[in-house]
């Protein structure tokens, strides 16, 4: 009797695994969509807009399936080489992740992010500083803002992050802790990161 192929159960097999039987293959990559793909929308959509989003998550897999031959097997975890590859994208994004954080700074309102709400919005919320966080992400340096929001919507730790930016995790630590800074003044020391400390262990 023909064994099943273990791409056919994903909760076994790692990233690593996955990439690897895919370079022989092709459509098992799909796993790695299937697993990753939400949480990279999620993360796109709070930093463009639905619209931009949609076009940067299939691009980020495009160019992970291209990309794949080259991914170093020893990393068993792919989320670091795809949101490094999806923050590449964003940075063409760049005038219109501005242009969205500036509209809420504005307004207050947003549209965007609500589907996806957690206990950072909720406390920013609570303070009433939603518009002052926006106008804050607004103004960091984009290398400040990829750092923070790598960490804080894009949930990886700071080593995770330097894998995705390539660059050294002191390098995120300090970038981690300006940008925090300046988020406290704008919002009157108020820290919206602080649930996300964790990350930084």
């Amino acid at each position: 009797m023909r064994q099943q192929s273990p791409l056919m159960d994903p909760e076994t097999l790692d990233d690593a695994e996955i990439i690897a039987r895919s370079r022989e293959d092709p459509e098992g990559f799909a796993v790695l969509f299937t697993r990753h793909a939400p949480a990279l929308k999620r993360y796109a959509v709070r930093r463009l807009g639905a619209e931009a989003a949609e076009d940067v998550v299939a691009e980020t897999f495009v160019a992970a399936f291209r990309q794949r031959a080259r991914y170093d097997l020893t990393r068993p975890d792919a989320r670091p080489w795809l949101y490094g590859i999806a923050t590449n994208l964003i940075g063409r994004h760049r005038r219109g992740e501005i242009a969205l954080y500036r509209a809420l700074a504005r307004t207050g309102v947003d549209p965007v992010t609500e589907p996806f709400t957690d206990g950072v919005e909720s406390r920013v919320d609570a303070s009433g500083a939603r518009a002052a966080l926006a106008g804050a992400l607004a103004r960091l340096p984009a290398g400040h803002r990829d750092v923070l929001l790598l960490v804080t919507w894009g949930g990886l730790g700071y080593e995770e992050a330097a894998a995705a930016l390539g660059v050294p995790v002191g390098t995120v630590r300090s970038r981690m802790n300006r940008a925090r800074e300046k988020l406290r003044r704008s919002l009157r020391d108020i820290d919206p990161t602080t649930t996300y400390e964790e990350h930084g262990s």
